[in-house]
C-alpha cells in the first residue's frame, strides 16, 4: 500500500537570502518545504538539537553550517564560531558537547595561511570548550564559488542531568532571564565589512555558554523551562517561537533588555531593531518565578555580569512578544521579516 506524499505549504517560486536569515521566511520553508518531507510523523517541535534514544542510552545531536563573511572579525573568526555554535547548540538543548566532526568548503586560491589560522582557531575554541574534534571531511571548490571558505559541523552531546526543557512545559508567571547584551555580533560583523560610514567600539560575543548553563542548572534546574541561543533572528524571533509553541504571551520589559550604546545607535541609524540582531555568545532562559533569583545570581556569578530579567510570561495575548516601555506603554515585537544582515553567523 503506497503512503500518500506530504502536502507543501511552501510557495515561494524561488529561495532568496531572507530564507537564511532566521526569521518569518526560514521559519516558512523549514516547516512548509523541509520538515513535511524529512520529519514526517515527528510530532516534537523543532529546538537547536534533537534528544534521541541510542541502544537505552540518550543522546543529543546537532548540526549547523558557518557562511559569515569576512572571515575573521573583531573577537573572533569563522572558525572560533563554527565550534562555539555548535557547542551552544547542545547546551541550550541541554546537553554538553562531547565530539564534533567539521567540513571544510574551500575555495580555490585561498591563501594556506588563512586556512591554517581558521583550524587553529577551531582546535583553541574546542580546547576552551572541553569538546573533541574527532573528524570530518575537506571539500575544494573552484575560485568564485564560496568566498573563501564555509565550516560545517555537528555536535554529539551527553544530556545535562536533571534538566527537562521544552516549550510545553513554560507556564504563565515564569520570568524570562538573558545572559548579556543583545546585538554585538550582528552589528560587528556589519561594520567589519566597511560598507558604512561607522564606527563603535564594538567585538563580536561569540562564546561557548556551557559553564554557564551548567551553572544555571546547578541553581535553579527545577525550575528551568526553557532555553535558546537567539543567533540569526535574534531575541525577538526566538521569543516569538516560544510564545507560538508555548500558546502564551511574553512581556518584556524594554528598558531592562541590556544593549550596548554603540549597538543601540547603530541600529537606530539603519532603522533596525537591537532585538532581530544575531547574538553568538548570549542565551535566553525561561525560569519559574521562585527560582529566578537565585538563576539569576548563578549567571552572574558564572561570568554574566549584566544578565537580566528581562520580562515575564503571560496568558494573553496568546503567542504574543510584547515590549513594555517604563511609561507603560505597549508594542508587539514581531518576528524578523527579510533579512538585513546576510551572512553574519
Amino acid at each position: 500500500m503506497s503512503t500518500a506524499a506530504p502536502r507543501l505549504r511552501f510557495r515561494d517560486a524561488q529561495i532568496e537570502m531572507a530564507h537564511g536569515a532566521g526569521g518569518k521566511a526560514s521559519r516558512r520553508l523549514v516547516e512548509g518545504l523541509i520538515a513535511p518531507l524529512l520529519l514526517s510523523g515527528t510530532t516534537e517541535l523543532l529546538g537547536d538539537a534533537a534528544h534521541i534514544i541510542v541502544s537505552g542510552t540518550t543522546i543529543a545531536i546537532t548540526a549547523d553550517s558557518f557562511v559569515v563573511k569576512p572571515l575573521r572579525f573583531p573577537g573572533g573568526s569563522i572558525g572560533e564560531l563554527a565550534v562555539n555554535g555548535t557547542v551552544n547548540d547542545l547546551a541550550v538543548s541541554g546537553a554538553k558537547a562531547e565530539a564534533l566532526v567539521v567540513t571544510y568548503v574551500i575555495e580555490a586560491g585561498l591563501p594556506t595561511e588563512t586556512l591554517e589560522a581558521e583550524v587553529r582557531a577551531m582546535a583553541d575554541a574546542a580546547a576552551r570548550a572541553g569538546v573533541a574534534i574527532v573528524g570530518g571531511d575537506t571539500k575544494v571548490v573552484e575560485h568564485g564559488k564560496a568566498d573563501g571558505l564555509y565550516i560545517t559541523t555537528a555536535g554529539i552531546g551527553r544530556p545535562i542531568p536533571g534538566l527537562s526543557l521544552s516549550a510545553k512545559s513554560v507556564r504563565a508567571g515564569d520570568r524570562v532571564i538573558l545572559s548579556g547584551p543583545v546585538g554585538d555580533h550582528g552589528i560587528t560583523i556589519l561594520l567589519a565589512r566597511g560598507e558604512l560610514d561607522l564606527e563603535a567600539d564594538l567585538r563580536s560575543d561569540t562564546r561557548a555558554v556551557l559553564a554557564f548553563v551548567e551553572a544555571l542548572a546547578a541553581a535553579a534546574a527545577s525550575g528551568l523551562r526553557w532555553m535558546r541561543d537567539p543567533t540569526r533572528g535574534g531575541a525577538a524571533t526566538s521569543l516569538n517561537e516560544l510564545a507560538r509553541d508555548a500558546r502564551l504571551c511574553i512581556a518584556l520589559q524594554e528598558d531592562a533588555i541590556p544593549v550596548r550604546d554603540g549597538v543601540r545607535g547603530a541600529c537606530e541609524l539603519l532603522g533596525l531593531d537591537p532585538l532581530h540582531i544575531a547574538n553568538e555568545g548570549q542565551f535566553l532562559a525561561v525560569v519559574s518565578d521562585e527560582y529566578a533569583g537565585r538563576a539569576l545570581d548563578a549567571l552572574r556569578g558564572a561570568g554574566c555580569p549584566e544578565a537580566a530579567i528581562i520580562g515575564t510570561v503571560r496568558e494573553q495575548p496568546a503567542g504574543t512578544v510584547l515590549g513594555v516601555t517604563s511609561y507603560g506603554g505597549t508594542r508587539v515585537i514581531d518576528m524578523l521579516v527579510g533579512d538585513p544582515l546576510p551572512r553574519i553567523c
